[in-house]
């Protein structure tokens, strides 16, 4: 018996030995490690543009313009090189950051020197590459251009410069200035204002006919749009850098659609009504170049016209019109078909996205996909085989996979095989793909797949970034789903600490986004914030997601019962969570704390003080104070106007409740942020210390909603950290 014990006692020493040395052999992450290192950046295949033969395509590596082999993946041959660009200008000047090719591939559109204006918009110096003379030649010397993008004869190439709109004739070398109107802060054209930007995600405003003959493009009036002032430091006297910003309630800018005629040079302006305060979110060719289509939207986003314009006079008619109790969503995916009867759609009109066929001929439509799941977005229509691509959440709503379905809907295919998140671009034969894979503990996997799933090579698969975080002991991303107490069941994730011991009692740190239609859990690589999650879990901390009602994928219904009270029933259900991992034995229910960045910083600032007795500390980088503050497109689709709904405005802003906070709060904005603007937290910093309630403050200098750049990032989170390791 005394035998035994010794043995027992021997076994056990050993065991702790051997553990103590694999923890000791795990590596510590640092700050530096995910911030300056650069050691958990994923590797990627960028810039792939299917080639017209479908059997290959480029890809942009070490900016060179390569061609690879849909067939074996490898590259087959260089299309543009630094040495061929350094021989044309004489110096290595051009380093390309974008490019595109003319219809018939014998040009490349090369961009460079780009400046970032805003979220999406950008200007450059570009340049036409001609393959066969291997001459380059400018665009043109009068400044930096924006959007350039080629007729579709190769002839001609247009593009956006100071507000105006030009056309290059690559044939007779000759610069054409179609507009003479623009002016900063009051007319453009051929892009978008700053609303149009940031809320219906474009900002290419022009758009050339099928046969090349006409280009339609936007315009827009901003004249009567209230201006925002931001101030810019770093001289001696600060300057103020204004623009065009409308706030919830406020005055937009007055758009309307033109058509300009490549061989006459006349200008038609397109019947969009006699409304005005109205939207124009997209528009775009039918495959007659006769016929515009134009997407129409009301102030409050409940009811969508697409209208068919005839080129030779700008007249329209009706031929779709959708509405909606709530709000509609736009997207791209709307799809013309060849036979000019039919185009492919999105809608919820049965509480769920779904693909429709639609004939605007006889105006009726067929249901392609049903269910009581939601399509996430259209890939692509292969006509010759009567097929739609779309990914979907079917299988879960923190899955996606690649489907195909019949023009009929007799037939729906899933083709994705991997569980997880996959995304496609497909070639333009549709007889492969590129699929972009990966799960919430798998880095991004790109490989070929014919259309059928079957993988035909890995381009990439991050084996070495996945070992890293191996050798970083990385704990496994766990779902699991509860119900509140007002029976609503959420989706949720969790990452225990990787030495995780059920007796004992963790702090929890909560990640909280929230907002309309946007989902934190997905079961998908989560960048740098997953790494740094990591990092806390090796500091002994849970961290935890929630998706609250409001959040996408899960039918209409969920996603918007917030309509008119955003903030409300998010509260009220990360304040559930709240509780519920309270009452878990392994979690102390005084250490909880939340972050969130934006929506997420709305969010996060209402739990610590509608949720104090739930939260214990805050971290709320640039959040909405109130949403009179937000810009009105955003905020009128959830919210309509103050002038309708000016109670819920104020209910729900976390302003009227800083008097209930108890707990640690940090909150951290960019003096910059042209998109949630530094006066949000301003304003509650005069409610905070009204209210005379003590908190933490971090601003960083002229930095933009992303707070990055330099040496920013790390030196937030080191600050973040230090916030959550002091106060949890």
């Amino acid at each position: 018996m005394k035998k035994i014990s010794l043995v027992l006692i021997a076994s056990i020493v050993f065991f702790a030995q051997t553990l103590t040395f694999a923890q000791s052999d795990t590596k510590e992450l640092s700050l530096e490690d995910i911030w300056a290192s650069g050691k958990f950046y994923p590797r990627s295949v960028s810039e792939i543009r299917s080639m017209n033969d479908g059997e290959h395509y480029c890809v942009l590596k070490d900016k060179e313009i390569v061609r690879c082999s849909y067939k074996t993946g490898k590259e087959d041959k260089r299309i543009l090189t630094k040495v061929q660009l350094n021989k044309a200008v004489g110096i290595d000047k051009i380093k390309i950051n974008d490019y595109s090719f003319s219809s018939d591939e014998s040009k490349i559109l090369i961009a460079t020197e780009t400046e970032r204006i805003y979220r999406h918009s950008e200007k450059a110096n570009f340049y036409i590459w001609d393959i066969k003379s291997e001459i380059l030649s400018e665009l043109s010397k009068n400044g930096k251009q924006r959007l350039a993008d080629f007729s579709p004869d190769g002839s001609k190439v247009a593009f956006v410069r100071d507000n105006n709109f030009f056309i290059k004739d690559l044939v007779k070398n000759t610069e054409i200035q179609i507009t003479k109107d623009g002016k900063d802060r009051h007319i453009i054209n051929g892009t978008t204002d700053w609303v149009y930007e940031e809320e219906f995600s474009f900002t290419k405003g022009f758009f050339w006919s099928p046969n090349g003959k006409y280009i339609a493009f936007y315009k827009f009036d901003e004249s009567k749009v209230k201006e925002y002032w931001m101030t810019t430091y770093g001289d001696l006297y600060p300057e103020k850098y204004k623009f065009k910003y409308p706030k919830a309630g406020e005055d937009n800018s007055i758009v309307s659609i033109h058509i300009y005629n490549i061989v006459d040079e006349t200008t038609k302006v397109v019947d969009v009504g006699e409304e005005t305060d109205q939207y124009i979110p997209r528009i775009k060719w039918t495959k007659n170049s006769n016929i515009l289509s134009v997407q129409r939207m009301n102030r409050l986003q409940n009811k969508l016209e697409i209208l068919f314009a005839d080129v030779s006079s700008g007249k329209s008619e009706l031929v779709y019109s959708e509405d909606n109790k709530y709000y509609i969503d736009i997207t791209d995916n709307l799809r013309f078909l060849d036979d000019n009867t039919n185009f492919v759609i999105t809608s919820e009109q049965d509480g769920y996205n779904h693909v429709y066929l639609y004939d605007f001929t006889q105006k009726q439509s067929i249901q392609l996909t049903k269910g009581k799941w939601d399509v996430v977005e259209i890939k692509g229509v292969n006509e010759s085989k009567k097929l739609v691509y779309y990914i979907s959440a079917e299988d879960s709503p923190m899955d996606r996979y690649l489907y195909s379905v019949k023009f009929d809907g007799s037939k729906k295919t899933k083709i994705s095989k991997r569980n997880g998140w996959n995304d496609v671009k497909f070639s333009k034969n549709y007889k492969y793909y590129i699929n972009t894979f990966s799960d919430a503990n798998t880095p991004p996997v790109y490989s070929i797949n014919t259309c059928n799933g079957e993988v035909k090579k890995e381009l990439e698969n991050n084996s070495a970034l996945l070992k890293r975080m191996e050798d970083y002991g990385f704990s496994k991303q766990e779902y699991f789903t509860f119900k509140t107490s007002e029976d609503v069941e959420l989706n949720a994730w969790m990452i225990k600490p990787k030495n995780f011991n059920p007796k004992k009692k963790y702090p929890v740190f909560v990640y909280v986004y929230g907002g309309p239609g946007s989902q934190t859990v997905e079961n998908s690589w989560g960048w740098f914030n997953f790494v740094w999650f990591q990092m806390l879990a090796q500091k002994d901390f849970i961290v935890v997601s929630v998706d609250n009602r409001g959040t996408g994928f899960r039918g209409e219904e969920f996603k918007k019962c917030t309509y008119q009270k955003l903030g409300k029933l998010e509260t009220i259900d990360q304040i559930e969570a709240a509780k519920w991992l309270g009452h878990q034995p392994y979690i102390d229910d005084d250490r909880i704390g939340i972050f969130g960045w934006s929506y997420g910083a709305y969010m996060s600032t209402l739990c610590i003080t509608k949720g104090a007795s739930y939260f214990k500390m805050a971290i709320a980088v640039a959040p909405v104070s109130n949403w009179r503050y937000y810009d009105n497109i955003y905020t009128e689709r959830f919210m309509r106007t103050p002038q309708e709904n000016g109670t819920s405005y104020d209910d729900n802003s976390p302003i009227s409740y800083v008097s209930s906070l108890k707990g640690k709060y940090l909150l951290v904005h960019g003096t910059g942020d042209d998109n949630v603007h530094v006066q949000n937290s301003y304003d509650l910093v005069t409610a905070l210390v009204k209210a005379n309630k003590q908190f933490d403050m971090q601003f960083y200098t002229n930095k933009n909603h992303g707070i990055y750049g330099g040496n920013t990032r790390l030196h937030l989170y080191k600050k973040m950290t230090d916030f959550i390791i002091e106060n949890l």
